[in-house]
């Protein structure tokens, strides 16, 4: 672990920063140069204490789930998080098929989306990031540990899952999550995280054996879903896409048209808080 250089690499890239590349307000009176501190201990979702410690070259060497979590709060690249590493003293993390770094070109956007529902997901179906209207949409879908941070395992297995959407849908979204799944797993493998969902699934859901013996290719949602909300009942919203091949990943951004009774409703999140996980 190389300290000086850490903290010093840590420095620059925080200082290279606005408050608006992470979706922040700037504030009248801000004479920092970059972020602050405090601001990107809370981007990484760790103490002011902790991130200080390490960019003043005290305390102990950062874990990799700890330095993982620094790399998406500074939006690194992925050449930037590897050298992160390095200094650290840790093995680069493998650049899997499917992984959890964000794009920082992906993140600079989700930051602009404050007033939208939007989070980015990856090959798998697992939440990486949510603005806060989207926890107030679907829930936080980024606290799920194991094989249920995947939507298609929770799907199968949780019934909680399926109450976001309306009860006439579920088959549909099944079969389409069935197919995605079916994509990654022909891509990553029977070895692979990918091959452990299918595996378990199997010996958990009748219902996914059968729409997985269907062997459906290609299936997608439509752009238009039907949402149901505990306080704001249902909604019809448009679903845009937006892909990053590189990372396999994508940005999902909810919408609804102007005017309509769904468009208020997505007005009315902010004031909702977030969606209750009461089961």
């Amino acid at each position: 672990m190389d300290r000086a250089q850490l903290a010093d690499f840590l420095r620059t890239r925080r200082e290279a920063l606005q408050p608006e590349d992470v979706g922040l307000p700037r504030g009248a009176r801000r004479r920092t140069r970059g972020l602050r501190r405090e601001e990107v201990a809370a981007l990484s979702g760790m103490s002011t204490d902790y991130y200080t410690r390490i960019e003043q070259q005290r305390g102990p060497q950062p874990s990799e789930p700890m330095l993982a979590a620094i790399a998406r709060g500074l939006h690194l690249s992925l050449e930037e998080r590897d050298h992160l590493f390095r200094l650290a003293g840790h093995n680069t993390p493998r650049r899997e098929l499917v992984g959890d770094h964000v794009n920082p070109g992906i993140m600079r956007i989700l930051d602009r989306l404050a007033d939208t529902p939007a989070q980015i997901v990856n090959a798998l179906g697992e939440t990486l990031r949510q603005t806060r209207l989207n926890v107030a949409l679907f829930g936080d879908e980024t606290r799920y540990t194991g094989l249920d941070r995947s939507i298609y395992h929770r799907w199968f297995t949780d019934p909680y899952a399926r109450r976001v959407y309306p009860e006439a849908d579920h088959p549909r979204h099944s079969r389409v999550f069935a197919s995605q799944l079916r994509a990654v797993y022909s891509k990553q493998g029977a070895d692979s995280r990918a091959g452990e969902i299918v595996d378990a699934l199997l010996a958990q859901s009748e219902e996914f054996r059968t729409v997985w013996a269907a062997h459906e290719i290609g299936m997608v949602h439509t752009s238009q879903k039907r949402i149901t909300h505990p306080d704001l009942g249902l909604l019809e919203v448009h679903c845009q896409v937006l892909h990053d091949d590189t990372q396999s990943q994508v940005l999902l951004v909810f919408t609804a048209t102007p005017g309509s009774e769904s468009h208020e409703k997505l007005r009315l999140l902010s004031v909702t808080g977030d969606r209750s996980p009461v089961r």
